[in-house]
């Protein structure tokens, strides 16, 4: 882990190999009346979980829009739901680079309730939903612009330790 990433931990998650993790919490505000997460605060879970990993490998989104002009923007989830999570349960969601183009990439993000459910835990267990992600890199325009270098370089070299 490098010491940006070791000083952001607590917030940003941590890399376990390639694999980005990013902690969570359900809250009431994430539940329906049932207190079973409700279908849409999964992908507000999977957007937090893509910002941390961009902080943990040193770009922030808001310097990349000030810097370089661009700004990430969803052209596509797929999305399959396996088992609901509830109020109050530790999550955790793994971000996995699966592709890096000119100006896009693909990533899988797997929300799932840790082995041992106690605060803290940090080992895989049960899958509650799974997303495949298409990002696309856009300019101040709205249209297609190349990754910065720095990123396409850190995202690549994820890919290439896999």
């Amino acid at each position: 882990m490098s010491a940006h990433a070791a000083k952001n931990a607590n917030v940003s998650g941590w890399f376990d190999g390639v694999r980005h993790v990013y902690p969570v919490r359900v809250y009431y505000e994430d539940t329906d009346a049932a207190g079973i997460v409700y279908h849409a605060n999964y992908l507000r879970f999977a957007e937090r979980a893509r910002t941390e990993m961009m902080r943990c490998l040193g770009t922030e989104h808001r310097s990349l829009m000030q810097s370089d002009g661009v700004a990430f923007a969803v052209r596509s989830v797929d999305t399959e739901f396996f088992l609901p999570a509830r109020l109050d349960e530790p999550l955790l969601v793994e971000t996995r680079v699966d592709a890096v183009g000119g100006a896009s990439m693909r990533l899988t993000q797997t929300v799932m309730r840790p082995a041992d459910a106690a605060d803290g835990a940090t080992e895989i267990g049960e899958v509650l939903v799974q997303m495949r992600v298409r990002l696309a890199c856009i300019d101040a325009g709205l249209r297609p612009a190349r990754l910065p270098g720095a990123v396409r370089a850190a995202l690549t070299e994820l890919l290439k330790n896999q």
